[in-house]
């Protein structure tokens, strides 16, 4: 479920997994698990001892996710241990709306897909491209070959929608895939509403975005509007042997 317009943040969530997300940098379950251990140790160290990681390595990521989010951690130097750290303000906001997000991802339950057939064009490890009709797709696949008959399968959840006329680069993020498309419909619920988005040149098909209904308002969507839409690769599911069949 991925939310965002512009410059402002957005917000994910894939077959149980939920990610805020603010240009190219997502903050996920294990950022959450990072920030959680950071307020309960007292230090980053401690936090890092706690999850089985390096200290290094979580300093790296905690700068990393402030780089996009803003102070997060407020580190103070000195003392035998490295000094402490607690969480800034910013931190505990950002923590409140992972958990809102993870509380949205449970109240859904069903979540609908976009279904393609394709072709597998390629295979690299766990990952496979496919030729279909909205151009090459790149997702995970389980024992697919080059030449197979495949449908490729994406979860509404797992969709980002940004609103604008903004060319979409698709390789800023080798990770994922980009489209551009048109909002042809918007289906309002309480608290996530679906939007469905034709892509261009896709000869009718149309895919479907999870929302919620804050930050459906917030874009302001409308049908008609020409938004750009992203996925990751690893959010994507190729089954072998397609059907045709459209969920």
């Amino acid at each position: 479920m991925d939310e965002s317009g512009g410059d402002e943040p957005g917000a994910a969530a894939g077959r149980g997994r939920a990610a805020l997300i603010e240009g190219d940098v997502e903050f996920d379950g294990h950022d959450a698990a990072l920030l959680r251990a950071v307020h309960e140790a007292g230090s980053v160290a401690g936090a890092a001892a706690e999850l089985g990681r390096s200290r290094a390595r979580a300093l790296s990521r905690i700068e990393a996710l402030e780089e996009a989010f803003g102070t997060l951690v407020e580190r103070q130097r000195g003392g035998s241990g490295g000094g402490g750290s607690r969480l800034a303000a910013g931190g505990r906001d950002l923590l409140d709306r992972y958990d809102r997000l993870q509380a949205v991802l449970a109240a859904t339950a069903s979540v609908p897909e976009t279904v393609l057939d394709g072709t597998v064009a390629g295979v690299d490890g766990e990952l496979a491209d496919v030729d279909t009709a909205v151009g090459t797709v790149r997702g995970l696949h389980d024992g697919a070959a080059v030449g197979d008959a495949v449908q490729v399968r994406i979860g509404a959840d797992a969709v980002t929608v940004y609103k604008g006329s903004g060319e979409v680069d698709p390789d800023a993020t080798s990770a994922r895939n980009r489209l551009r498309g048109e909002v042809v419909e918007i289906e309002a619920g309480e608290t996530v509403s679906t939007v469905r988005v034709a892509v261009e040149g896709a000869g009718g098909v149309a895919f479907r975005v999870l929302i919620t209904s804050e930050s459906a308002e917030r874009l302001d969507l409308n049908a008609g509007d020409e938004v750009a839409i992203r996925w990751k690769a690893t959010a994507t599911r190729i089954v072998a042997h397609a059907t045709g069949a459209d969920s």
